[in-house]
């Protein structure tokens, strides 16, 4: 994947709006692309830098173009593609950084484009330190032992307990099946030792309510 700086974060964005669905920095998410408009979102960006923003819509305000755009979204670039024989295509989005939205500009195509600030979490995202994240990781690796237990979820733990810690939050943080409002809390903390101790948070409390409702993300 060849690197992204300030210098190359565009200043219009396409966007994705799915909800329930996170991208995050430096996560994979792989996408199922079949609607025509979605396509030509694909193809656009193929042809340009290849990046695409995911975002959840706020299903509390409307705009011109239907449900009004969450406030943050995370940039991803294309990093593997596939067309299939009934012309869906099979995408990998990488995630680069996150944005905030400054305004939604006319649609193009049929999809949604955004104005993206990057100001706010740059310097995080586009870091090549490694973050101390400050992780327990025995209390970590009971507590994903029983929330997934809870939520018949089923992993290979000998890979767990060998991944790195920010690489585990992660891709945690994007595959568990918390809410729409949890996951956008998530994207939305300032840097990755604030979102790995929400992490903990959420796994505590869907732990302890028995009436902890997730969501059902599709792509």
């Amino acid at each position: 994947m060849s690197k992204t700086d300030d210098t190359h974060l565009p200043q219009t964005l396409p966007v994705f709006p799915l909800e329930g669905v996170l991208l995050l920095p430096r996560g994979g998410l792989p996408l199922n692309i079949f609607e025509p408009r979605y396509l030509a979102m694909v193809d656009d960006a193929l042809r340009t830098d290849r990046l695409i923003g995911m975002i959840q819509p706020d299903r509390n305000e409307n705009n011109a173009n239907g449900s009004a755009l969450r406030n943050v979204g995370c940039a991803g670039r294309i990093t593997a593609f596939q067309e299939t024989s009934d012309g869906r295509y099979l995408i990998t989005l990488t995630g680069i950084a996150r944005f905030e939205v400054d305004d939604e500009l006319s649609s193009h195509r049929g999809y949604r484009r955004v104005r993206p600030s990057w100001e706010k979490f740059k310097e995080c995202d586009l870091s090549s330190k490694i973050p101390d994240l400050g992780v327990n990781r025995e209390k970590l690796m009971d507590l994903l032992k029983t929330y997934f237990e809870k939520n018949d979820m089923s992993c290979e733990w000998q890979v767990l307990s060998a991944t790195p810690e920010e690489h585990l939050i992660t891709a945690l943080s994007m595959i568990c099946p918390f809410t729409s409002n949890e996951k956008q809390a998530l994207l939305e903390q300032k840097c990755e030792k604030e979102r790995a101790a929400l992490f903990i948070e959420i796994l505590e409390m869907a732990i302890a309510s028995p009436t902890h409702t997730t969501d059902s993300s599709h792509h």
